[in-house]
């Protein structure tokens, strides 16, 4: 059994190709298979490890919150965060 991940954008400049904006969520249930909300393939697939190994129970030393991480989308030109939230 997988935790449930939410990805909530936490800030967002410029203009974002998928169109987020601060306050979107993202939620993927690996128990059920699925995302649910608008999701920046882009995005998604840059911050999938992070997602799988926080899903299957993985934690950051570095982290204060053992469940939430952030997550940088790879477009330098319209910056946008993640903040990734595992759900236990």
């Amino acid at each position: 059994m997988a935790f449930e991940i939410i990805l909530k954008v936490i800030s967002q400049e410029g203009n974002c190709a998928a169109d987020h904006k601060v306050g979107d969520e993202i939620v993927l249930n690996f128990d059920t298979n699925e995302i649910k909300g608008k999701v920046c393939l882009h995005a998604l697939y840059s911050v999938l490890p992070k997602v799988f190994a926080m899903a299957y129970g993985a934690e950051f030393p570095w982290l204060e919150d053992k469940d939430v991480s952030t997550h940088a989308c790879p477009d330098a030109f319209n910056p946008l965060v993640y903040q990734v939230i595992r759900k236990r």
